[in-house]
């Protein structure tokens, strides 16, 4: 049986660390389950939020606490839209995207002021140098 290499022991570690403080999170602050999935959801890595997610923060967006702090979220994610950490608002975007299928009706009224974000957004353009693909192209 080979030992595990130093990269998978350095990602558990890194994987029981993050659940850890979410659970001081969870138990010693104000924050909500649904509140951290929503930031959890629109972090900078490079995949996009299951479907899964999407699904139980839409489920919590009915619910009246929750939803002022995932809106909130996402109107923080949307507003920090740069050029450089753009996968953030991007996926503050396909979480209102499903918010606005799956969610409250009233979510297509409170993003109303978010237009001319949302509007500088589709005329951005990346091109992934590492796998040579375009995104918005």
């Amino acid at each position: 049986m080979a030992s595990p290499s130093f990269h998978e022991l350095k990602k558990q570690a890194s994987f029981f660390f993050k659940e850890k403080i979410k659970t001081a999170r969870l138990a010693l602050t104000d924050v909500t389950p649904a509140e951290l999935l929503t930031e959890e959801a629109t972090e900078e890595d490079a995949w996009p939020p299951d479907t899964r997610t999407m699904g139980l923060i839409s489920r919590a967006a009915f619910e009246v606490d929750d939803y002022w702090r995932i809106v909130d979220i996402l109107h923080k994610r949307l507003w920090k839209f740069d050029k450089e950490r753009w996968r953030v608002s991007y996926k503050a975007l396909v979480i209102l995207d499903h918010l606005l299928t799956h969610g409250p009706e009233r979510i297509s009224e409170e993003f109303q002021c978010d237009k001319e974000v949302i509007k500088e957004m589709t005329t951005f353009h990346h091109l992934d140098q590492q796998r040579y693909a375009c995104i918005g192209c």
